[in-house]
């Protein structure tokens, strides 16, 4: 290699400030939360009403909103693989070891208003929906 050129390809990141012992070494970046934006919702009493000819709605009390996440497979352990993580959408698939599995979209409207896609399997049988979830007040003490 021509020894001028050798020594200006270390000279512009040296001038950077990015050689340390002939390593480059990356800045570090600032990591957000993963899922910030069900950080963002508020907790309380919240109302989900399914989009089926059904219309069938159910409130429950909402402390954390990864709750969202596994509607149909709720209170278990699964494993859990963020797709896509947006300011005012995510989308996670997971899977519950012999139970099924899901993958759930949810698009934040409001910090009190989402719209939720999910399918998957659950008790062996597939599954798919649509639904608003809006926050309707406080849980009772």
């Amino acid at each position: 290699m021509n020894r001028t050129f050798r020594h200006l390809s270390l000279a512009i990141p040296a001038a950077a400030g990015l050689v340390t012992g002939g390593i480059f070494a990356v800045p570090a970046l600032a990591q957000k939360p993963a899922l910030a934006m069900l950080n963002q919702l508020m907790t309380g009493r919240w109302e989900l009403r399914v989009r089926d000819e059904s219309g069938r709605s159910e409130q429950f009390c909402l402390q954390d909103a990864r709750r969202f996440i596994q509607l149909r497979h709720p209170g278990r352990a699964c494993e859990q693989l963020v797709v896509a993580d947006e300011p005012n959408e995510v989308t996670v698939q997971y899977t519950c070891k012999g139970q099924g599995y899901g993958r759930t979209n949810i698009r934040r409207e409001s910090a009190s208003l989402i719209q939720i896609d999910s399918q998957g399997i659950s008790g062996g049988l597939p599954f798919a929906f649509s639904a608003e979830a809006r926050r309707v007040g406080q849980c009772p003490p």
